[in-house]
């Protein structure tokens, strides 16, 4: 019996010349490059808040450790925002003027906020009170949720302060991913 060898096609034989090889080359690079900016802009597009970080959900506690109505705003520098409290209720506000975007501060011997930019002035609630800005300071969104079953039991839609269940155990949390705009005046 004799062997015999089948020699390979012509198809099989022909090697890959340079200008295939630098194509093929060319279009593995920019298939990787492809992936690798889809894939950065995939994760670049997740948002990354974290609860406790400004842009996501702040717990402040429970409703009995809230400062008592009248006493002055509560600063939470990490999170931007003025924590306040009158007899309507609480309201959370954003740290930024609505005027030109300058940091106001809280003015113990006027009992009001003060932006040292250009003098707007703003109740303990966050209404206008006089200056160049256009509207009432903004807030952030709030949720009173029961510390037991989890359910809300009040929640800031609209501007104005957000009145305070009867349960002292009740969770206070702050959105501070959801802005509410402050009532235009005049």
């Amino acid at each position: 019996m004799s062997e015999q060898k089948q020699e390979p096609t012509a198809e099989a034989k022909k090697k890959i010349n340079r200008r295939e090889f630098l194509m093929f080359a060319w279009l593995a690079s920019l298939g990787f490059l492809t992936l690798n900016v889809g894939g950065m802009t995939y994760l670049f597009a997740l948002p990354r808040f974290k609860e406790g970080e400004f842009g996501g959900v702040f717990t402040v506690g429970k409703v009995s450790e809230l400062p008592p109505p009248g006493s002055p705003p509560v600063n939470y520098p990490k999170v931007r925002f003025w924590l306040s409290r009158t007899p309507e209720g609480v309201s959370a506000l954003y740290k930024v003027c609505t005027h030109l975007g300058c940091l106001y501060n809280w003015n113990d011997q006027e009992n009001k906020f003060i932006c040292p930019c250009h003098g707007s002035q703003f109740q303990p609630d966050g209404t206008y009170i006089a200056g160049p800005a256009p509207r009432s300071l903004d807030q952030f969104k709030i949720q009173i949720v029961d510390s037991n079953s989890g359910d809300v039991l009040a929640e800031s839609n609209e501007p104005g302060p957000v009145q305070l269940p009867d349960n002292p155990d009740a969770i206070l949390r702050v959105d501070t991913g959801q802005r509410i705009n402050g009532k235009p005046h005049g």
